[in-house]
């Protein structure tokens, strides 16, 4: 991608937008570009905009932040606080389980089947065109054909997996001709559906050499991608099943009647481990934008990230303009900048860093404001062991002076501990010229407005999950220790234990916790985890104690969109505790 990333697939989707749609309740029919489904997908440079059509899916939406799934997922985390101010009722409302509004989450299943039907069509439509007068050979174009649909396949299977870990079974919509009012498939049936769509994923992507991606087409899923993820599905399907389920479970069930067991998900994670040509940058924080404001900023604005010479690997893949190369990162949800003037708002941005900001702290460098949500409860950082680098690597405290924090002021929002989301926060400095935000800086976007700038990628898998899946899947620590050595930590034997406090460890602060708990039924247990630890807090200044009564009658689930209910006309059942 040039400077101005991602803007041309988010002009394509906005226009694929207008071309394709399930029924009224998602997308507008209306032909405003001269373009239709009969039409448009003859060639090749139609499928490829069609393809960015599909990712741009995740976040072009009703533009409700809860479609967010690491927003969402953060709030319902343990180790994460409501925060924002007394009028961000909806952030507490999550953190605290329980949705008086009865739609906070429909943006984000709209959003699911916005993309599915996108990536029903190009299935279809792949299986109806010639593409061979486009390529040296027949073989190149089958090669083409047979990427693009591996790549719906797991676009298909990640979507449905996205939402099912939020809301359970789904219908299960798997062409464009499937009726609206389909009712949800079992959790079970649900889960065979991904499972199968990751699977003939694999089976269709070639083995590429991910230094070879180039940058205009870094974000797309491949193979290793979607090996990791039938893994990444496996543990959080066997585990629901087993732990919250009561029903041990060990293997997919596929539509077709077909298996797919333990053994075969641990042999394509071996794969993904020693072929992929993924691995660990040299230090975790590198991963994190913070570590290159100092060079960005062309002066010591940042002293801790300046005394430790950090320096960050880019969020552009192995060949990005920006960073080291980051070698790490799998998958990411690639975000731009916004302006108020488009009919989609902020959503192309991620928001994550803006909603979890300082809140009303504007003259602070490198960390600048924004909304005060998911602040950091102060017993998962107390009991974090100091020697561990990844624990002032992924937590920001107030009244630090080599943090750029001694002159914080946590009294205006409420939750205050004092503790922000390092990974995943607003980065800012004046370069001489007035105060811009770190991605205007990299990418030259020239409109500053502090709602609009957050361009850092959202990382959805990374090689140290990975690496920590197949220890769990294999109980073997080697490669646990792997990601433990990173860190400068000794090897320890492998524990259920030890790799649920890697994994809260390595992982904090990336949309995974909540699950990992769901999963693994920690959910259920107090002494697992810190919902019922109450901590002192601040609420907009007044002292306060903040606590969270875990609902186990919800399964871990979130409530149905009271609106989809509707339009299904009863078909589709409230999950239990809603």
């Amino acid at each position: 991608m040039n400077t101005m990333k991602g803007i041309k697939y988010i002009v394509t989707a906005m226009l694929l937008l207008t071309m394709a749609g399930c029924d009224d309740s998602y997308l507008d029919m209306t032909n405003k570009f001269g373009s239709n489904t009969d039409t448009f997908y003859k060639t090749k440079s139609d499928f490829d905009a069609a393809v960015a059509g599909v990712y741009n899916s995740l976040y072009i939406s009703g533009g409700s932040v809860f479609a967010e799934e690491h927003i969402t997922a953060s709030l319902l985390d343990d180790t994460m606080l409501g925060g924002g101010g007394p009028d961000d009722q909806g952030a507490k409302n999550v953190d605290s389980f329980v949705d008086p509004s009865d739609d906070t989450y429909r943006d984000l299943w709209v959003e699911t089947y916005n993309g599915i039907f996108r990536a029903n069509l190009i299935i279809e439509k792949l299986e109806e065109v010639d593409l061979s007068k486009e390529f040296p050979s027949e073989a190149a174009a089958e090669a083409y054909k047979n990427n693009i649909l591996g790549e719906m396949y797991f676009m298909r299977g990640f979507l449905l997996f996205r939402a099912a870990k939020f809301f359970g079974g789904m219908p299960l919509i798997t062409s464009t001709v499937t009726p609206r009012d389909l009712p949800r498939a079992s959790f079970s049936e649900t889960f065979g559906q991904i499972a199968a769509d990751l699977k003939m994923a694999t089976d269709l992507m070639p083995r590429v050499d991910p230094a070879s991606i180039p940058l205009g087409e870094y974000g797309h899923a491949n193979l290793w991608v979607a090996q990791a993820y039938l893994a990444r599905v496996y543990l959080f399907y066997t585990g629901y099943m087993t732990n919250i389920e009561g029903q041990s479970t060990t293997a997919f069930t596929l539509p077709d009647g077909g298996t797919i067991s333990k053994e075969q998900v641990v042999s394509l994670l071996t794969d993904c481990v020693n072929n992929s040509g993924y691995a660990l940058v040299s230090d975790f924080r590198n991963l994190w934008p913070y570590s290159y404001v100092n060079e960005a900023a062309g002066s010591d604005v940042y002293p801790w990230a300046a005394q430790e010479g950090l320096k960050w690997a880019g969020q552009d893949g192995f060949n990005g303009t920006i960073g080291t190369g980051n070698t790490e990162v799998m998958f990411a949800l690639r975000y731009t900048f916004a302006d108020w003037g488009w009919s989609i708002g902020q959503r192309t941005t991620n928001r994550a860093p803006l909603f979890m900001g300082l809140r009303g702290n504007s003259s602070l460098t490198p960390f600048g404001e924004g909304w005060g949500w998911c602040t950091i409860h102060s017993d998962f950082f107390s009991q974090w062991a100091d020697n561990d680098p990844r624990k002032r690597g992924s937590v920001l405290q107030a009244g630090l002076a080599d943090e750029g924090m001694s002159g914080y002021s946590g009294d205006k929002g409420d939750h205050e501990t004092g503790l922000f989301n390092k990974k995943y926060l607003h980065l800012e400095f004046d370069d001489g010229s007035g105060m811009k935000g770190l991605f205007n800086y990299i990418y030259g976007w020239p409109n500053t407005d502090m709602q609009l700038r957050h361009a850092q990628d959202f990382y959805y898998l990374r090689f140290a999950d990975v690496l920590l899946m197949l220890s769990e899947l294999t109980e073997d620590a080697q490669y646990m220790n792997q990601v433990r050595a990173r860190a400068g930590l000794d090897p320890i034997a492998y524990s259920l234990d030890a790799l649920k406090r890697e994994r809260m460890y390595e992982l904090a602060f990336e949309g995974l916790r909540w699950f990992d708990l769901v999963r693994w039924g920690d959910v259920n247990d107090p002494s697992k985890n810190y919902f019922d630890n109450a901590i002192p807090v601040g609420n907009s200044g007044s002292t306060a104690t903040y606590q969270v009564n875990y609902r186990p009658e919800t399964k871990g689930l979130v409530s149905i969109p009271e609106t989809e209910i509707r339009l299904s006309n009863g078909v589709y059942q409230q999950n239990p505790g809603w």
